[in-house]
């Protein structure tokens, strides 16, 4: 076998999101500082930076206070500010009820927050670490962990290049590298595959709960300036979910005549009938949001999974030689359903420790001792700690019950009441039988509030290169048909939010058809299959979704 060609760095940082930015920002910030020598680089899978980024989002702009305190006249694009903040409880398809400011846990106040879209602000932040000496490499894929003999994390591999389906070489066929680190930092987001991995390798999440997670599905809208009102922040709990599920619903308006919608569905849901992404096209239909879109046009759709399970599900973050760090971890504040300042501040203290660390001790796969403190210690431990029962509770009481339970714990308790919920059953186990339940009947789409999957896949500008290997991995071909069909009528083709997966016939009977190429990384089969059959890994470098301002 041919060795790899190595690259050296003192750090590298796995992932151009908000966490691995800022990491990357803080670490050459701190030894400029210091005068230390660093080299760094940021490696992500995306054909760009922003490319993978999805988000509502309305961002708490503390973190990146702290990192560019001049944020503002240095350009960041943080242009609207929130005004208007609404909660609205939808009873029906018809009908809503706004909800008085003082009995929405202040938690989910917006004061000081801004409206805007990650994928912008990702791509001035990566403006930032080019300035300060960070370099980066889009179009490659981290593709697994690369350890000494020691068992030490130094570094990561990138996939190889121009692999066909069935494993052979095409022309232009090149060889991963190693990308060898003192430190690594693992910051893929939500369920990124190497920070899993690392978890399963060295039992980070022992003693803890298991990950929670939600599904967010995302449109971006162009409407008319009749409707437009930047800085409006519009959040909605009940109607389309009914007890089945939990989750509610949102509508931002941005600059430029823009707005975004979006539904998030816990992936704790019990009906295999479900399809999140057809109860976000039946919600959009709800008069309350109907009113905004009618006269607009669809301009872009994405989704992704978050994962928010707070504080009971956090594992430990640091190993040898390399650290966890935002969504990779699992670090939003699901009090605030917010995750961007959370995950830039873990990214920022996981800098100042390796910063630390190599001005004393310049050798690889060394641990950060100090981070699991010093993330206890700060405002983020702070928050994480406020918010450990927000998710446990809704998924025991109920989106109502456990809504007047956060509000009580967030107004009166400051989120320190002295107990703690848990909530121990994966999301995986918790989809019940088919048997158990009804066929969910949903209406075809209109063209102009909903639509199918393919043309909300077209919107997304996902491309893979097709003869490639599936990076959606079966560790049984025979569950599909032979477990998740006749239990739970394969949910896999509803949960999904891009018709990856289908049921369909051929002339050995029914089988699972896997139709990669529209998958747009948002994790969902990894985490929701009932079978844990479903391995997601990364697929050729600069493969995926090309979001233009998510």
């Amino acid at each position: 076998m041919i060795e790899r060609e190595i690259m050296e760095f003192d750090v590298v940082v796995v992932g151009g999101g908000p966490s691995g930015l800022a990491a990357a920002c803080r670490l050459m910030q701190k030894a400029n500082e210091s005068n230390q020598e660093l080299t760094v680089c940021v490696v992500e899978k995306g054909s760009e930076i922003g490319a993978h980024i999805v988000s509502g989002a309305v961002v708490d702009p503390k973190a990146l206070t702290e990192l560019f305190p001049n944020w503002k006249e240095d350009g960041a694009p943080l242009l609207s500010e929130v005004g208007r903040d609404e909660v609205h409880w939808l009873e029906s398809e018809s009908s809503s009820r706004k909800i008085p400011n003082w009995m929405v846990p202040k938690s989910l106040h917006n004061d000081g927050n801004y409206v805007i879209s990650l994928g912008n602000l990702c791509r001035w932040l990566a403006e930032q670490a080019e300035s300060l000496g960070v370099e980066i490499f889009p179009g490659f894929a981290a593709y697994d962990v690369a350890y000494d003999d020691t068992g030490r994390v130094e570094g990561i591999n990138t996939g190889d290049m121009g692999v066909a389906s069935d494993g052979s070489e095409k022309d232009g066929y090149m060889q991963g590298m190693l990308l060898k680190a003192k430190q690594t930092v693992f910051a893929e987001g939500c369920r990124g595959h190497l920070g899993k991995s690392l978890i399963d390798q060295f039992g980070l999440s022992e003693g803890r709960s298991p990950q929670h997670y939600g599904l967010g599905i995302k449109e971006l809208w162009d409407v008319p300036d009749s409707v437009s009102e930047p800085g409006t922040v519009i959040h909605t709990a009940g109607w389309p979910l009914n007890s089945d599920a939990g989750g509610g619903g949102f509508l931002y308006h941005l600059e430029n005549n823009q707005v975004v919608v979006g539904l998030i569905v816990d992936l704790n849901y019990k009906n295999p009938y479900l399809s999140p992404y057809e109860e976000f096209q039946k919600y959009k239909h709800h008069p309350l949001i109907a009113e905004v879109l009618k006269q607009g046009k669809r301009v872009s759709y994405g989704a992704r999974a978050i994962a928010k399970g707070g504080l009971n599900s956090l594992p430990q973050m640091a190993v040898n030689g390399g650290v966890l760090v935002g969504c990779d971890a699992g670090t939003l504040n699901p009090a605030k359903i917010k995750g961007t300042h959370t995950a830039m501040k873990s990214g920022m203290i996981a800098a100042d420790c390796i910063v630390e660390l190599l001005a004393n001790d310049p050798s690889y796969g060394q641990k950060l001792h100090e981070f699991d403190h010093r993330i206890k210690q700060s405002w983020l431990g702070d928050e994480l700690a406020q918010s450990k029962n927000f998710v446990p509770v809704m998924h025991s009481l109920g989106t109502f019950w456990g809504g007047a339970f956060n509000w009580l714990d967030q107004n009166l308790f400051n989120g320190k009441l002295p107990f703690t919920f848990r909530d121990e059953i994966p999301d995986s186990a918790a989809l019940e039988l088919a048997k158990q339940h009804t066929k969910i009947q949903y209406d075809k789409p209109d063209g102009v509030l909903s639509f199918d999957r393919l043309s909300s896949v077209f919107l997304s500008n996902t491309n893979h290169e097709e003869d490639q290997p599936c990076h959606l991995q079966l560790l049984n071909d025979e569950v599909p048909t032979k477990h998740n069909l006749p239990m739970y009528d394969e949910p896999a083709q509803r949960y999904c939010p891009a018709g990856v997966y289908e049921m369909v016939e051929n002339e050995i009977g029914t089988a699972l058809q896997i139709n990669a190429q529209n998958c747009i990384h948002c994790k969902t089969c990894d985490i929701k299959d009932p079978s844990q059959n479903i391995r997601w890994v990364t697929p050729e470098g600069a493969g995926g979704p090309n979001y233009p301002n998510m």
